[in-house]
């Protein structure tokens, strides 16, 4: 009998500025921006429409997986619900200077971000250290398992540490499906219209059937599939089996007939 495919588990090395974000710094800046600064005038100009929020739990730890179609879905999603949800996010966003980067690095702070640095193969392993510890004391962590912007509205092969961190954690997924935020804020754009944006979340997802199974890449490949497949049901979207990395690539070689490199991971 074969041994099942086996999957690395995530590094577990410690690097502090992940840390002290997973151990939630900012919560005051997340009350203020959430309640007084941001949240009020945001739902006043764009009215954002959510559906299912009672299947997010009033307290206890889950992951809340949802498309990636704008950098307004940072802000929709969140505000959709009582709770805080953690993300991570690029480490350019925390290290930016003057007035616009102490801003950028006060928002994400403040909205729950957690700084990961992609460059070099740690981003994945900084990206479940912080999960882990976010889901650990309790709370909520958000995650887009496409791992990037649809750049043309589909959505794309989900990416298998979502279900990792999942078994791992022995947490529930609530699958959620964000709609019209590419509309609100395009590429390239910061506003483009004033169009409500609907948030729609999925009743939880129970994977306590894999317990153990973790280390097995088909098992995480399934648990994966079904995770975007209720994904796709939520959003509406068309449904593309291919990294979103990937198709990007190949669409920007297409356009220019210049040869593009594909990352090994997304093939």
């Amino acid at each position: 009998m074969t041994e099942p495919a086996q999957s690395p588990r995530p590094d577990r090395r410690v690097d502090p500025v992940v840390d002290a974000a997973a151990d939630g710094d900012g919560k005051g800046i997340y009350w203020v921006l959430r309640n007084v600064l941001v949240g009020p005038p945001v739902k006043r100009l764009f009215r954002p429409i959510v559906v299912g929020a009672e299947n997010v739990p009033a307290k206890g730890a889950a992951i809340i997986a949802s498309n990636h179609l704008s950098y307004a879905d940072w802000i929709f999603m969140p505000l959709a619900l009582r709770r805080r949800v953690t993300f991570v996010a690029k480490s350019d966003y925390f290290t930016g200077a003057g007035i616009k980067g102490r801003f950028q690095r006060g928002f994400f702070k403040g909205t729950g971000q957690v700084p990961i640095d992609r460059s070099g193969g740690s981003a994945s392993e900084g990206a479940m250290r912080a999960g882990m510890k976010v889901l650990e004391r309790g709370d909520l962590f958000g995650i887009y398992p496409e791992g990037t912007r649809s750049h043309d509205g589909r959505l794309y092969k989900g990416r298998t540490g979502v279900a990792r961190l999942a078994l791992e954690a022995k947490v529930p997924v609530i699958p959620c499906g964000v709609i019209g935020t590419d509309v609100v804020a395009p590429p390239g754009k910061v506003v483009a219209s004033f169009a409500s944006p609907t948030v729609k979340f999925g009743e939880p997802l129970d994977f306590s059937r894999y317990e153990g199974m973790e280390s097995d890449r088909l098992i995480l490949r399934a648990v994966t599939d079904e995770i975007m497949y209720k994904i796709m049901e939520l959003s509406g979207q068309e449904y593309l089996d291919m990294y979103a990395t990937k198709a990007k690539a190949l669409e920007g070689r297409a356009t220019t007939g210049a040869p593009k490199k594909v990352r090994k991971s997304d093939t």
